[in-house]
């Protein structure tokens, strides 16, 4: 099947929401979509790149498919593609489209205890 890349074994991708500007181009169109990246470890990045290449050159629409926490079957179109080396291996990295109730809110908090909050000295 060239027109999916499916996630076979591990835990479902995480997605982390982009907003980059490159990415208005990619998606012109008569709405808009939320765009997210994950990064997936594989064997043979080049060549799932080159199948995502070869479908879109074909003007065909090339999907991730993955399970979800719950188990259930999800697919999201991916949107551009990229393979790097790193020390642990070879990394896929996937920008899709995803609906709103696919995407989670990460509230990311820095808990380093000689930071006071703010950069203002005390009241007076």
């Amino acid at each position: 099947m060239d027109d999916k890349i499916t996630i076979i074994e591990g835990p479902p991708p995480t997605f982390e929401l982009v907003d980059e500007g490159w990415l208005t181009g990619v998606l012109e169109g008569p709405s808009l979509f939320n765009v997210a990246l994950t990064q997936l470890r594989t064997f043979n990045g080049d060549e799932l790149v080159e199948r995502c290449y070869k479908a879109w050159k074909r003007g065909e629409i090339i999907t991730l498919e993955f399970k979800s926490d719950d188990g259930l079957n999800k697919e999201a179109p991916i949107v551009a593609a990229r393979a790097t080396e790193t020390e642990e291996g070879q990394v896929l990295l996937l920008w899709v489209r995803l609906p709103d109730e696919e995407i989670e809110l990460a509230i990311d908090f820095d808990d380093d205890p000689d930071d006071d909050g703010d950069d203002y000295g005390p009241l007076a």
